[in-house]
């Protein structure tokens, strides 16, 4: 019924048009939050794509929604005062999950499974969606349950993501807010030459998922996740082959962790968390890995800090960071990894590699005491070649002084997440299975008394740690070293 009614206020509306552009209430659109507004929508949609593309504009108004199906060579513009809200489950008007087939899956299903979102494109080339109106996916789920055409435990027509994009060209996401995104606020995956300016988002799960992507630059961007990633780069079997996340540069942003919606409404609530909140994150899918990353100039609050993580045999490599401030970090500061958590084909036998890292002009005060900088290699595999310059760190101490001598666990097959190996050795760096570390003019402080070193080397090798500048307690160790050559302090 729906499709015949949009056919109908097709044939009228492709008339209507006037310089490109396509008003969806001309093709049956209410805009009163009451009336399901997605056939005509997509109507719109279809009309702009027979004359070669145009803009499809929402005007200010309610226009309830379910699965939208962006097209090569249009804009989608929210005006002011538009409000896009994602229809309730029972509505069943989001579209079913593609087919997957037999190829094994080796990430879940949210970066699997793409067409039970609010808006959705696959294959398409320059698409845009812009304006300053609102996204609210309030009809959307949070949980990762996604299966191919229904969802466990849900029933078909059950959305799940408020924007989805895979394999598309020449994609602009511009000064538009998304308030509770689902499982992912936007999820971006194999697409190239791509822009995301000005977004504010508030969501309850991830905020921008950026999975196997190059040539794309966030700028600008606003990210409130209280309880997940806020700007996370993957590099999943999504495409079933592994593939780089490369040539991302990622700067003037905000990355907080209040209570999801007072972000938005300016009350900035501090969201009491577990495990993880915010946070500038690579990784954990990182079958083909990340090359030539940058992330400058942002600032980071109630949030968890850089997180680096190369665990399924791709590589790591050319990553810089500069010129980042934080406040009441949660967890830890900075965490670079590698493991062998290997979520892949079983023939492929390449190791985890991380190396070439740079990170410099971070400020950051009230860290949590769990950790210090973290940088982990691997046994067989160390990490290589990390730069960290100009580096100021104040953490709210408590330590006991027999953490310096703890067995902190190896990565392994583990997840990499620090919370689950506790406290770290040192309270303001520790690194183990490391060749190349260079550490200048770094500062650590703490409020209450710190009995761990201020830094614990563990099987570092032909590094130079120079001008650190930290206090400790009577009777402990600046720094401590294990299994270490050729380290010049």
């Amino acid at each position: 019924m729906r499709q015949l009614l949009a056919a109908a206020f097709l044939s009228s509306a492709i008339l209507s048009h006037a310089g490109g552009v396509f008003n969806v209430i001309d093709f049956g659109a209410k805009g009163d939050g009451k009336t399901l507004d997605s056939p005509a929508i997509n109507a719109a949609i279809e009309a702009a794509v027979a004359e070669g593309g145009g803009q499809v504009l929402l005007p200010a108004g309610t226009f309830l929604s379910g699965s939208i199906r962006l097209k090569s060579n249009i804009e989608l513009h929210l005006s002011p005062g538009c409000l896009l809200l994602a229809a309730p489950a029972e509505m069943k008007a989001y579209d079913e999950s593609e087919e997957w087939g037999d190829f094994p899956q080796y990430q879940d299903g949210g970066h699997t499974y793409f067409r039970n979102s609010l808006i959705w494109a696959e294959g398409q080339e320059n698409i845009s969606i812009t304006g300053s109106g609102m996204i609210d996916g309030e009809g959307l789920t949070r949980k990762d349950t996604e299966r191919a055409g229904n969802l466990q435990g849900g029933s078909i027509g059950t959305g799940d993501k408020a924007i989805a994009l895979k394999q598309c060209r020449r994609v602009t996401l511009r000064d538009f807010t998304v308030y509770r995104g689902g499982h992912f606020a936007v999820i971006m995956t194999g697409c190239d030459l791509s822009t995301l300016d000005n977004l504010t988002i508030d969501t309850n799960r991830d905020g921008i998922d950026i999975d196997c992507c190059k040539y794309m630059t966030v700028t600008n961007c606003k990210v409130n996740t209280p309880h997940d990633d806020a700007l996370v780069l993957k590099s999943s079997y999504a495409l079933k082959k592994p593939v780089l996340c490369e040539h991302i540069a990622v700067t003037n942003c905000n990355v907080t962790g209040y209570k999801c919606g007072t972000l938005l409404d300016g009350t900035y609530v501090p969201e009491k968390v577990n495990w993880v909140c915010g946070r500038f994150k690579l990784g954990t899918e990182s079958n083909g890995g990340y090359r030539n990353i940058t992330l400058s100039n942002s600032t980071f609050n109630y949030s968890s800090g850089l997180a680096f993580e190369e665990v399924d045999q791709g590589i790591m490599e050319n990553i810089t960071v500069s010129n980042i401030t934080m406040s009441h970090v949660h967890h830890y500061p900075i965490y670079i990894t590698t493991g062998c958590r290997n979520r892949g084909p079983k023939e492929v036998t390449r190791k985890s590699s991380a190396r070439d890292i740079q990170i410099s002009n971070v400020i950051a005060d009230d860290c949590d005491s769990l950790c210090s900088i973290i940088i982990t290699g691997m046994p067989d595999e160390p990490v290589r070649n990390v730069w960290l310059n100009n580096i100021r760190l104040q953490f709210r101490g408590g330590g006991a002084k027999e953490l310096v001598n703890k067995d902190y666990r190896e990565q392994g097959t583990n997840y990499p997440e620090p919370k689950f190996a506790g406290e770290t050795p040192a309270y303001g760096l520790y690194a183990r299975h490391v060749l190349g570390l260079n550490a200048n003019n770094l500062t650590f402080t703490y409020d209450r008394p710190e009995f761990r070193p201020a830094v614990v080397l563990d099987d570092v090798r032909d590094s130079k740690i120079d001008d650190i500048d930290a206090p400790t307690e009577a009777g402990v160790e600046k720094i401590v070293m294990f299994n270490c050559e050729n380290v010049d302090i």
